[in-house]
């Protein structure tokens, strides 16, 4: 999720996976978890930055739930006004509306998300780059209307003038960002969320809260542990179903690399001509990557780092991800197609997983809750089972009555967003727009009637 794919507000690239969630809405009261631990755990769910975030709390009782909702919230709602690109009054978004080339003010915040993007752009040679937006929106995988229409070498060339880690400065004291040309701008969505998470974890420890779980869109950081194991991430297979987990892996609380990031391309692409176009663009070439990589998991000391990191190794590709790893001793694990097949590589803790590319069936990603697999999964197959067969009767309603053909349930928590912009469920290929026409024909014989 990052440099290469922008998204609504921050975007989200999914790590985390779960094989069907049903979430309450973010003023709901949190369930504690099912389980016979002595303590209990809370969690809490809401949307921010374009997608949701998960919070989960082991002990802390001093601090009630109504505390722990209200500050996480206002956290997430500061890293938005700070670093938005979709809120004009956000200090990043008046930065960017600017055509000046003198220091704009912004805040520490910001200065330091910056100053360590640029750290990771210098590492890399540019792979990973925070001005990279108009590039994206050129390829339409950004906000923009999406055409698919590949744009020219000229295009190309033109902004890449206007692109480029180098043409960005920042200042400490007082906190400022400064473009060497008007045009430049700055989005942090490959790396605001991780942001994120770490104040939100920062934010809890405040309260004395040492055991958490903080996820948004798919990155994740934790502290601590349950009452009797530690914090658990999933990694999706690529190319799989969105259930289908690669591994799972420990996040144990004695290890310095307690967060965890992931970015791959085999979500958001389109194809003109026979060709794949990836959402994951080369900042120095001003292109979509062409290698081979379909998937890159980091684990650093900090969310921020492993959410930058997991898309610069991304852009690289497989040829240079290890050397790179190894050189600011990342834990990584990569996966790359080859033909029909799959390889991996890893390093530091997550080089144990790096011969382990089947999907693996009992890995439900936060499944951290300390039950069994056969336990987690009978109440989730009732459920299914009777949510399967609610929507089969009503779609059997509107076949008999509009005379349309079974098409899927969209809209709903199944649902993607198609490369033109319109949204679809992972059933069929139908848009969301023509299942609220089948909805709409129900409703019209069910009233005529």
């Amino acid at each position: 999720m990052h440099s290469s794919l922008m998204r609504s507000t921050f975007g989200s690239t999914v790590a985390v996976l779960a094989l069907l969630v049903f979430r309450p809405p973010a003023d709901a009261q949190p369930q504690p978890a099912l389980g016979t631990d002595s303590q209990s755990i809370r969690q809490f769910d809401g949307q921010t930055m374009g997608t949701t975030y998960m919070v989960k709390v082991v002990g802390g009782e001093s601090v009630d739930d109504e505390t722990i909702r209200l500050s996480v919230d206002a956290e997430l709602r500061a890293v938005n006004d700070e670093m938005s690109t979709y809120l004009p009054s956000s200090l990043l978004s008046k930065f960017n509306q600017s055509k000046s080339t003198d220091w704009i003010d912004v805040n520490a915040n910001v200065v330091d998300v910056v100053r360590y993007a640029q750290q990771v752009s210098k590492a890399t040679d540019g792979a990973f780059d925070v001005t990279v937006g108009p590039l994206v929106n050129a390829w339409h995988f950004g906000p923009d209307e999406k055409t698919n229409q590949i744009p020219s070498d000229e295009a190309i060339a033109t902004l890449l003038q206007q692109v480029g880690y180098e043409k960005l400065s920042y200042r400490e004291d007082p906190p400022a960002l400064k473009k060497s040309v008007a045009e430049l701008q700055v989005d942090l969505s490959s790396i605001a969320k991780g942001h994120g998470v770490d104040r939100v974890v920062d934010r809890l420890a405040g309260l004395g809260l040492e055991n958490v779980f903080v996820e948004i869109g798919g990155e994740v950081r934790t502290s601590g542990s349950k009452p009797d194991k530690p914090w658990a991430v999933g990694i999706q297979m690529p190319d799989a179903a969105s259930n289908t987990v690669l591994i799972a892996h420990a996040m144990k609380p004695e290890s310095s690399q307690t967060s965890m990031a992931t970015s791959g391309d085999y979500r958001i692409f389109y194809v003109v001509d026979g060709k794949r176009y990836s959402h994951t663009i080369d900042p120095r070439t001003g292109r979509p990557v062409e290698h081979s990589m379909a998937s890159v998991t980091v684990v650093a000391e900090n969310c921020m780092a492993a959410d930058a990191w997991a898309t610069a190794i991304n852009v690289v590709g497989p040829d240079q991800a290890i050397q790179l790893a190894q050189t600011n001793e990342l834990g990584v694990l990569t996966v790359w197609r080859e033909g029909d097949d799959y390889l991996s590589a890893g390093t530091g803790t997550l080089a144990q997983y790096a011969k382990e590319v089947e999907p693996s069936a009992a890995g439900v990603a936060n499944a951290d809750e300390g039950q069994s697999f056969l336990s987690q999964m009978i109440p989730v197959a009732i459920l299914t089972v009777c949510v399967v067969a609610i929507l089969l009767l009503g779609m059997s309603v509107g076949v008999l009555f509009g005379r349309r053909a079974i098409s899927g349930s969209c809209g709903g928590l199944a649902s993607k967003t198609n490369p033109d912009g319109s949204s679809s469920c992972s059933l069929c290929s139908s848009p969301s727009d023509a299942c609220k026409e089948l909805r709409d024909k129900m409703a019209e014989k069910q009233n005529a009637s």
